[in-house]
């Protein structure tokens, strides 16, 4: 009887203990589990109605648009970060398309060697790079956070290059470090790497591009008259 009475209370203090890190684990995933409420269904970016109330106006008076279809706008922004390593070093390559996620808020997808270099040592098929392409809500989500917090955190900041159009308005320029985006936390980098950022916009020339980027404030450096001669 004695027995029988010792095994029910080792059971029950078995279950209880059970039971106890049972509510344990899943407090600590409630903990971790943060609810983000969904936009609304009337929400526009941002830039998407600073475009559509002020630059679509400017546009159409300084260049004479007989047509609404032929007013320039953001097509799509890719974000590109090129390293030949990656192939032999995977904590690198999970950690840059980690950041990737983070600044961009979408996915990105690794590059591919398309040909074989033997003085790189590469060969076909390799991972070389990381990229993501935005389009839409995402895409006007992250050119209003780049022109708004990160260019300005810029190392010795004077302005962006007004000549780094590809003579069909598309715009791109280089990053140093990934660090100046506010998401990168510091202490989790593996490595400082750079980044292309590539803006590309439905403009016929780099004339009508800049006035579109100028219209969103994009910081162009402002030329004196003779650099601008």
């Amino acid at each position: 009887m004695a027995k029988s009475t010792q095994d029910k209370q080792q059971k029950s203090k078995a279950a209880r203990s059970k039971t106890a890190a049972a509510e344990k684990s899943s407090g600590k995933k409630d903990k971790a589990k943060v609810e983000i409420p969904p936009l609304p269904d009337d929400y526009v970016p941002r830039m998407l109605k600073l475009y559509t109330d002020k630059v679509v106006p400017a546009l159409k008076k300084k260049f004479n648009y007989t047509n609404v279809n032929l007013i320039p706008q953001l097509d799509k922004i890719v974000l590109n970060v090129g390293d030949g390593t990656l192939h032999q070093d995977a904590k690198l390559a999970e950690s840059i398309a980690r950041e990737l996620t983070l600044i961009s808020g979408q996915k990105p997808v690794f590059t591919k060697a398309k040909q074989s270099i033997s003085n790189f040592k590469l060969r076909e098929g390799m991972v070389v790079g990381c990229r993501v392409t935005l389009r839409r809500a995402m895409m006007y989500e992250f050119f209003d956070r780049l022109v708004t917090f990160v260019i300005p955190r810029i190392r010795d900041f004077r302005g962006m290059n007004d000549r780094s159009f590809d003579g069909r308005g598309n715009y791109t320029f280089g990053v140093l470090e990934q660090i100046i985006f506010p998401e990168i936390d510091y202490d989790k980098v593996v490595k400082i790497h750079g980044m292309d950022i590539t803006i590309t916009t439905t403009s016929r020339n780099d004339e009508e591009a800049l006035e579109l980027l100028r219209g969103f404030g994009f910081p162009f450096r402002q030329r004196t008259e003779t650099e601008a001669a």
